[in-house]
């Protein structure tokens, strides 16, 4: 019996035995999923502009696109690789040749096989010119080959410790070749329907209300996926979100889907539980990102003074409410090659005007030296408050900020293009400074167009020089010496300004279990989760 028939079976039995449905929760004519029948409602904020990974990196695009898509591997909360679409993998002595075994079986949810052809065109061709991070991961490789339909070979040109960490869906989500090859890739009228291997397959997406996905019949895992659909509800309101799980309505908030001063409430209440675990893999840091070429931004005698106006505390204590802790630099303290020892930037408004001080910035009649504009992030209230108080702190020194408000899709546009004076930003580490760090600095990805690589337009011949030798250091001591060289000089030249480590919670009923189970948390495929 294929898994849609069993599905239908049993929903017919519950509805028999009158098992009842949450019916239209949120007065929108929509029947959303009954945990009855092993369906889940999550929250989403906010609605992501598309959802097929390889075109977008945003945060709410990778919550859904991973259960659609999937990579090579996932990792478990030490960050040690898992199987996914490879089934296995062997590394050659040299660490120049790594071979992936892929699963048989397996395929597209329109019913074509799943080859190795896919990974070759999805890491060889199509990442390498979309993905922010893929580029610098598969343009290490000599070659890719497709040694049969379920063999590839990847051989590095020198060896690169952290390459099997480059597989994680997020980073290198696997595309279907026949949809995509030879296709303007952001203009496929696929890109409305999206065709993974993952074990939920895409079922509708209400433009306002909700992505629906459902059970994917043919999924290669005998036994998954444990739950029949996802409705992943979209609800702009923080108070609507809080009420949903306080009622049950929803079963899941992830990230920033519940605002920071409610977490603590929600957790402590009977029928949810609260877990951190599942952002190893990201180890997520803030910061206020400054466009560098624009004055008076790119002296950085203006981003010191901004870093002497800004209190971390605060932003961590008042605005976080505790759920990160204050970064010191470019790696966060949870990731590999992390160097505590570097220079810290007190508030010190006297500093702070000095330097404007000596950079001309003389205030006018109403004490004002210079106006810039703060997009804001459209990502819920936290972020609407880091814009606010950035407005409020940098007035100390005479720093006049406009917030610009726009959509998802409008500030990713805005960033990606350069088009910006200061934003706040928050990027993924991938469990490596080569792989989820270096892209934010290094000259080669300064890139139009693409989101989360160099959009700030840094540019450091000496910092490229430090992560290219520390990407392919085999010693790890030699890596570290790199990592923190590197670190102590972009600490000193402030290509953005750092803030916090986010320690986003994950809040779900009692009754899921198997829902968080690697270091990639909710960005998992969750094929294992189910209700008990």
């Amino acid at each position: 019996m294929k898994r849609r028939d069993f599905n239908t079976m049993l929903l017919s039995g519950l509805a028999a035995a009158g098992a009842a449905s949450v019916i239209n929760p949120w007065g929108d004519g929509m029947a959303y999923a009954q945990t009855e029948s092993g369906g889940l409602t999550a929250l989403l904020t906010p609605e992501p502009p598309l959802i097929v990974l390889p075109l977008n990196q945003q945060q709410s695009t990778l919550v859904v696109g991973t259960k659609i898509y999937e990579g090579l591997l996932s990792f478990d909360f030490d960050l040690n690789p898992l199987p996914q679409l490879a089934e296995s993998w062997d590394i050659s002595d040299d660490g120049l040749i790594y071979t992936f075994h892929l699963q048989k079986g397996v395929t597209w949810h329109d019913g074509v096989p799943f080859t190795a052809a896919d990974v070759v065109f999805s890491c060889q061709v199509m990442l390498m010119e979309l993905h922010p991070r893929a580029r610098g991961n598969f343009e290490r490789c000599e070659t890719i080959t497709a040694l049969d339909d379920h063999t590839v070979e990847f051989v590095l040109k020198e060896p690169f410790s952290p390459f099997l960490k480059a597989f994680e869906c997020g980073s290198a989500p696997i595309c279907p070749k026949h949809i995509y090859d030879g296709t303007d890739y952001a203009n496929n009228p696929h890109n409305d329907r999206p065709i993974g291997t993952g074990p939920f397959q895409f079922s509708e997406w209400v433009r306002g209300s909700h992505i629906h996905l459902v059970a994917n019949p043919d999924y290669y895992v005998e036994g998954q996926p444990g739950l029949s659909e996802i409705y992943f509800r979209i609800v702009p309101d923080a108070t609507s979100r809080s009420v949903a799980m306080e009622t049950g309505e929803a079963q899941l908030s992830s990230w920033n889907d519940v605002e920071m001063f409610d977490v603590e409430r929600l957790a402590s209440l009977p029928h949810l539980t609260k877990t951190t675990k599942g952002y190893e893999f990201f180890s997520p840091l803030v910061w206020y990102e400054p466009n560098l070429r624009r004055e008076p931004l790119n002296d950085v005698r203006f981003r010191k003074a901004m870093m002497h106006l800004l209190d971390r505390s605060f932003i961590v204590d008042r605005i976080m409410f505790g759920q990160a802790r204050p970064a010191r630099g470019p790696l966060s303290s949870t990731t590999p090659f992390y160097e505590p020892d570097l220079p810290e930037y007190a508030v010190d408004v006297a500093q702070a005007n000095t330097l404007l001080d000596e950079m001309g910035l003389e205030p006018d009649g109403s004490g004002v030296r210079v106006t810039i504009d703060f997009l804001v992030a459209p990502a819920g209230e936290m972020w609407i408050r880091l814009a606010e108080y950035f407005r409020q702190a940098l007035s100390a020194g005479g720093i006049n900020v406009n917030l610009v408000s726009t959509d998802m899709a409008g500030w990713g546009q805005s960033v990606a293009n350069w088009d910006y004076d200061i934003t706040a930003n928050l990027l993924f580490q991938n469990a490596d400074p080569a792989l989820g760090v270096a892209r934010s600095y290094i000259s080669s990805n300064i890139r139009k167009g693409v989101l989360f690589t160099n959009t700030e337009g840094y540019d450091n011949p000496e910092v490229d020089r430090l992560f290219a030798e520390a990407a392919v250091a085999v010693d790890p001591a030699r890596r570290q010496e790199l990592y923190s060289d590197v670190q102590r000089i972009l600490v000193d030249e402030l290509p953005v300004l750092w803030m916090a480590e986010q320690r986003y919670p994950t809040i779900y009923d009692n009754r899921l279990t198997d829902l968080v189970v690697t270091g990639t948390g909710v960005n998992g495929n969750f094929a294992a989760a189910r209700y008990i």
